[in-house]
C-alpha cells in the first residue's frame, strides 16, 4: 500500500544529517554538562556551541536562548512567568491560538483572576488589529499580548511587526508562538521587536523532545521548572544534549536550504490547490490558507463541500496521513476551537475541514494520490454549495 505523509505541521521526518550528527554525539559525548570533569566540560561546550549557533540565526544574544523540551513548555513558561513574576494583570490573545497557549491562559485566568481579552476574529481567520490598538491605549494594567505568528490549522500569518510596534508604543509585552514559522522564514528577533518566542525541533526535521524559548534580556522571566538551576536558572533538569545538537543542526539546514525548499513547497501547494479545484466541485479553503502572501506556505486548510467526520480515517485506509485539525485536537471527537470560531454549527455540519501540510520531501505524486482519493470519497456524498 502507498504511504503518503501530508501532516508536516504535526511533525516532520528527521533529516538524515541531523540523525548523523546526533548519533556522533551519542557515541562520543555522554557527560553531564553540569559536571566539572572533562566529560562534563565536553558536553557543556556542545551545549553552548548549539546555543550560540541558534542565537546567530535570529540576531539574538546566546543569553536570550533557553533550551526546553518543546514549544508547549516554552509557551507555558513564558505566559505563566509573565503573570506570576513580571506583574502582568491583563492578557490579550485570541481563540485562534495553539491549544497549549489557550489552556495556559485559561489556567492563569482561573487561578489568578487576571483579565483576559480575546480579540475579535474575522471570517478569514485574521485578528481585529484595530481592536488590539484600541485595547492597548488603556495602559492602566501591565499587559501581555500573546498571538501566534502562523496559525497551526489555517496557516494564517500574523503581521508581527505591526503588533510588536503597537506593543512597544503602549508598553505591553509581546509573546508570539513561532513554532510553525521558525525554519520556514528568516526571523530577526531584534528587528521584529518581540519580547518572547518559542520553537520546537520536530517541526523542522529535528528530534522530538527539544525546543527553546527566546526571552529578551530586559524581561527577566522566572522558571516554570525548579531544581538544579540549569539553563541559567530558568529551566532545571539535565539538558538533552543529543536533542539540542539535533535542534541546532536542523535549524542550520532549514535556513541553508530555505530558498530551495520554499520554492519547492510553494510549487506543491499551488499544484494541490489547482488539482483540488479541478477534481472536487465546490471545494474551497479555510481562512487565508490559499493566499500565498498571507499564509504559511507549508499549510493548506481545505474546506470540503460535504460532512464526513471520518475522512481522516478513510484517507488513512488509503495510506494517506493528514489531519482534521491540529495534532493536539485531531484525536478528539469535537470540532477544533479554530473551526468553532470561524463557523456556525450549521456551517460546520455542512463541511469537512482538512489540514494538509507539506515538507521538502513531498511530491506531486503525493498530491495526485490525495486528490484522487478525496474525489472518490466526495462521489459518495451529496455536495453542498458552501
Amino acid at each position: 500500500m502507498q504511504k503518503v505523509y501530508l501532516d508536516n505541521a504535526a511533525t516532520t521526518a528527521i533529516h538524515p544529517q541531523v540523525i548523523e550528527e546526533m548519533v556522533t554525539v551519542m557515541k562520543n559525548c555522554y557527560g553531564n554538562p553540569s559536571s566539572t570533569h572533562v566529560f562534563g566540560r565536553e558536553a557543556k561546550a556542545l551545549l553552548e556551541l548549539s546555543r550560540k549557533k541558534i542565537a546567530q540565526q535570529f540576531n539574538a544574544s546566546p543569553s536570550e536562548i533557553y533550551f526546553t523540551s518543546c514549544g508547549t513548555e516554552s509557551n507555558n513558561t513564558i505566559i505563566k512567568s509573565c503573570v506570576n513574576d513580571l506583574g502582568v494583570k491583563r492578557i490579550i490573545s485570541s481563540y485562534m491560538e495553539h491549544k497549549c497557549v489557550l489552556e495556559s491562559i485559561n489556567d492563569i485566568e482561573n487561578r489568578n483572576g487576571i483579565e483576559v481579552i480575546r480579540l475579535n476574529i474575522f471570517k478569514d481567520g485574521s485578528i481585529d488589529y484595530s481592536q488590539l490598538e484600541d485595547l492597548l491605549k488603556d495602559d492602566s494594567k501591565k499587559t501581555l499580548v500573546s498571538l501566534m505568528h502562523a496559525n497551526n490549522e489555517l496557516g494564517n500569518l500574523l503581521d508581527v511587526e505591526r503588533v510588536a510596534k503597537l506593543c512597544q508604543e503602549n508598553k505591553a509585552l509581546f509573546h508570539t508562538d513561532t513554532v510553525q514559522t521558525i525554519g520556514h522564514y528568516k526571523l530577526d528577533f531584534q528587528e521584529l521587536g518581540i519580547d518572547f518566542a518559542s520553537c520546537s525541533a520536530h517541526k523542522i526535521h529535528g528530534p522530538k523532545g527539544a525546543g527553546f524559548l527566546y526571552a529578551k534580556k530586559s524581561t527577566h522571566i522566572k522558571p516554570l521548572i525548579a531544581g538544579g538551576g540549569q539553563e541559567r536558572g530558568l529551566r532545571s533538569g539535565t539538558e538533552n544534549i543529543y536533542g539540542i545538537v539535533g535542534l541546532a543542526k536542523s535549524l542550520e539546514i532549514s535556513i541553508e536550504e530555505l530558498s530551495s525548499h520554499k520554492k519547492h513547497i510553494e510549487g506543491i501547494k499551488e499544484y494541490a490547490i489547482n488539482q483540488l479545484k479541478l477534481n472536487i466541485p465546490g471545494v474551497s479553503f479555510n481562512g487565508l490558507s490559499a493566499d500565498f502572501e498571507k499564509s504559511l506556505y507549508t499549510v493548506l486548510s481545505i474546506k470540503l463541500p460535504f460532512h464526513d467526520p471520518l475522512i481522516s480515517f478513510e484517507l488513512e485506509l488509503a495510506g494517506i496521513a493528514v489531519s482534521q485539525g491540529s495534532a493536539c485536537s485531531s484525536g478528539a471527537a469535537k470540532v477544533s476551537k479554530v473551526m468553532e470560531t470561524l463557523y456556525t454549527e450549521e456551517e460546520i455540519n455542512q463541511m469537512t475541514p482538512l489540514r494538509v501540510s507539506f515538507s521538502y520531501l513531498n511530491t506531486k505524486e503525493d498530491i495526485d494520490a490525495l486528490v484522487s482519493t478525496l474525489a472518490k470519497i466526495a462521489s459518495k456524498h451529496q455536495l453542498v454549495n458552501l
